[in-house]
């Protein structure tokens, strides 16, 4: 579970969400939903430990993620990232492999259980097949299972991925989503990611989160299916 406790966020003059408590727990995928540059990526950050908290803390099985040690965060919260990676001299092996950083000794050695751990983790998102290829000549959807995978190896309780679909065709999107829909459900961990597909968060995912500054509005799926907040944010059906 990971638990936002009157979290306030911004930048410069700005004020991005205010005050803002919500719970994303154990076993659920939580789409988290705004307008562009309402603080989507800027929130995701601040749950990983990577960007400011203007006030409030952000907790993760109730252990405040600002007091952990580096070793401690990475052992509790996996971040993927929205950018295009092409690795092109790491096999996709060696990439899922560096998800073992915060367990590996002081130089960084694979034991044979690290070794297990990424096997798992590559056939757990369907690219066993490509352990030794490069991702320089992988698709967008390939690579991004791979980061996945690199996540998945890290064993975290708590996965966050800003706009995981974004540069993917409509086929692998849904294809990730139900990925990422598996993985919370049949292995208990909390999953909150960005996107811009509503239909597809709509869909797939137990629980929205929608940034409507400086509120942060998190309900089940159907719960805000009916409750109008979101065509009233985007505008749809005017």
């Amino acid at each position: 579970m990971i638990e936002l406790d009157n979290i306030t966020l911004g930048y410069g003059s700005r004020r991005l969400i205010a005050d803002v408590t919500a719970s994303f727990e154990r076993g659920t995928l939580t789409a988290l939903l705004g307008r562009n540059g309402a603080g989507k990526s800027t929130l995701l950050r601040a749950m990983a430990a990577l960007g400011r908290v203007e006030s409030g803390r952000i907790t993760v099985d109730g252990r405040d993620v600002a007091t952990m040690s580096p070793e401690q965060r990475a052992r509790s919260v996996a971040f993927v990232t929205t950018d295009k990676v092409r690795i092109a001299n790491l096999t996709c092996e060696d990439v899922v492999s560096l998800g073992r950083a915060p367990y590996t000794n002081w130089i960084g050695r694979m034991q044979e259980i690290d070794r297990r751990i990424v096997a798992d983790a590559l056939e757990q998102v369907g690219m066993s097949g490509f352990a030794r290829k490069t991702m320089d000549a992988m698709s967008d959807g390939e690579c991004q299972r791979i980061m996945i995978a690199r996540a998945l190896a890290q064993q975290t309780p708590v996965i966050l991925l800003d706009e995981p679909t974004a540069f993917l065709d409509l086929p692998t999107r849904h294809e990730v989503c139900a990925l990422l829909q598996r993985l919370a459900h049949d292995d208990g961990k909390t999953i909150v990611f960005s996107t811009h597909d509503l239909d597809i968060a709509m869909s797939r995912c137990d629980n929205i989160a929608l940034i409507d500054s400086p509120d942060l509005i998190l309900m089940p799926t159907e719960e805000m299916r009916r409750s109008g907040h979101i065509e009233r944010l985007f505008g749809i059906g005017r």
